[in-house]
C-alpha cells in the first residue's frame, strides 16, 4: 500500500521550547531544548497490548512515570468458576507498574476517574490547564474515551497505536479483516485520539510503517509483529516529541474503496461452499478461528465447526461434484469439501453442535450411522 508514504515525518526548529501547535488539523513540536519525559497513562487490555506496552516500558528515557488502566477480572465458565484477568494487568504487576481497573459495564466507565495525578486540579480543586508532561496512550483498549477524559491531556498528547494502514482499515478488527481480504502488505500507524463525533481511527498520523504479510500469516503471528513495530514506533514518536521534532500529518480521504475494519460477528464465521473458495475459507480461519471457530450446517440443521483447515486442491478421482459436497478421503485422513473455485478444502478436526471435537475419520464414522450421506457423501448447507 502507497498511504505510508504520505507520513513522513518533518523537523521543525523554534528558538524556544513550546507546547504542541496545531496547524492545518495536525500538530508538530519545535524545540532547541529537551522536554522533560511523559508521564504516561496507557489504556489496553490483550497480548497486542502486552508487546505495546513492554517496547515502552523498557524506553525508560521517554517516560518519567507509567501507569496501566485496564479491564477488570471478570467471572466466566459455567457458574463463574474461571476468573479471566487481562494479561495488560498481569504484565503491569509483573513490571511493579500500578494498575487502575475500570468499570466492566461500558455505561459505568463514561464516569470512570482517572488516576488522581491526571486531574487537572489543583490542592484547592480548582482547574488548571493539562500538564505538558501527560500522555495518554491507547492500543487494542476495545472502549470509546469521553470528551472530557481526553481533554485531560493536551492536543498532540492523546495516543493511539492501530494495526492498520490508516485510512484503511479504521475499527475495531484491523488485522482480522486485513488477512480475511488476503493483504499482501499491512502496517501500523500512531495517531491522535479524537472524540467519537469526529470519527473513529480518524486521527492524524504522527507515523506509519508497514509490513509484508506472509502468505501463511495468522491473528496472532501478524498480532505479535505489528504490535512490536507499534510499540517501536511509538517509542521514536515520543522521543521526537522530547527533542522538538515531531509531526503529524492528516490522513488521506477515506474512498468509497477504502476497506473498514468492522467487529467479527458470527455471520463472518459461517461459510458459503457455493461463494467462498478454499483460499477464502482459509484465510478466513486464520483470521478469525481464535475468536470464533468457522461453521457451517448439516442437513439434519445441526451447525459443524470445521478446525485446522488447509487447501488441497483438485480431485478429479471424485469427478464433478457440486460446492458443498463433502467426502471423508483415507489419502489425506481429512475431510474434503469442495468449494466454489472447484477445489477441495481439507478438515483435519470436526465438532457437530453438542459434540466433542473429533478427528475426522471418528467424525466421519460417526456421521454414517446418521444415515446421512448420499452415495457417500455429505451434503453441507
Amino acid at each position: 500500500m502507497p498511504s505510508q508514504m504520505l507520513y513522513n515525518s518533518v523537523r521543525v526548529n523554534s528558538a524556544r521550547r513550546r507546547p504542541a501547535i496545531k496547524c492545518l488539523n495536525a500538530y508538530f513540536y519545535s524545540s532547541n531544548a529537551a522536554r522533560k519525559p511523559f508521564d504516561i497513562l496507557f489504556f489496553g487490555r490483550d497480548e497486542f497490548s502486552c508487546n505495546v506496552f513492554k517496547q515502552l516500558h523498557d524506553a525508560q528515557d521517554v517516560w518519567q512515570s507509567i501507569s496501566i488502566a485496564t479491564n477488570p477480572d471478570v467471572k466466566t465458565g459455567r457458574r463463574g468458576s474461571h476468573l479471566s484477568i487481562s494479561p495488560l494487568k498481569l504484565l503491569g504487576e509483573s513490571l511493579e507498574v500500578p494498575v487502575h481497573t475500570i468499570p466492566r459495564r461500558k455505561i459505568d466507565f463514561r464516569g470512570w476517574i482517572p488516576p488522581s495525578s491526571f486531574m487537572n486540579t489543583n490542592e484547592a480543586h480548582v482547574s488548571v490547564p493539562a500538564s505538558e508532561t501527560h500522555l495518554l496512550v491507547t492500543a487494542s483498549f476495545g472502549r470509546i474515551l469521553r470528551p472530557s477524559l481526553l481533554r485531560l491531556f493536551q492536543p498532540g498528547q492523546r495516543l493511539n497505536v492501530h494495526p492498520s494502514l490508516l485510512p484503511a482499515y479504521r475499527g475495531p478488527a484491523p488485522i482480522q479483516r486485513a488477512l480475511m481480504r488476503g493483504e499482501s502488505v499491512t502496517g501500523v500507524c500512531v495517531i491522535d485520539m479524537m472524540e467519537k463525533k469526529e470519527g473513529i481511527d480518524a486521527g492524524s498520523v504522527w507515523g506509519c510503517k508497514s509490513m509484508v504479510v506472509p502468505e501463511s500469516a495468522t491473528f496472532s503471528s501478524t498480532s505479535v509483529e505489528l504490535a512490536r513495530t507499534g510499540g517501536d514506533l511509538l517509542v521514536t514518536v515520543l522521543r521526537d516529541m522530547l527533542l522538538g521534532k515531531a509531526r503529524s500529518t492528516p490522513q488521506p480521504p477515506v474512498l468509497s474503496t477504502t476497506p473498514h475494519a468492522y467487529a467479527i460477528s458470527a455471520s463472518d464465521a459461517q461459510v458459503d461452499f457455493t461463494s467462498q473458495t478454499a483460499l477464502d475459507i482459509v484465510r478466513l480461519s486464520r483470521a478469525i478461528s481464535h475468536q470464533r471457530p468457522i461453521t457451517t450446517t448439516m442437513s439434519d440443521g445441526r451447525a459443524l465447526q470445521l478446525h485446522h483447515l488447509s487447501i488441497s486442491g483438485s480431485h478429479d478421482d471424485l469427478g464433478r461434484v457440486e460446492p458443498g459436497w463433502a467426502v471423508y478421503s483415507p489419502h489425506t485422513r481429512t475431510v474434503l469439501i469442495n468449494c466454489a473455485d472447484r477445489e477441495w478444502l481439507s478438515v483435519l478436526k470436526l465438532k457437530t453442535q453438542d459434540r466433542a471435537l473429533l478427528a475426522a475419520k471418528e467424525w466421519w464414522n460417526g456421521v454414517k450411522g446418521l444415515g446421512l450421506l448420499h452415495g457417500g457423501m455429505l451434503k453441507l448447507l
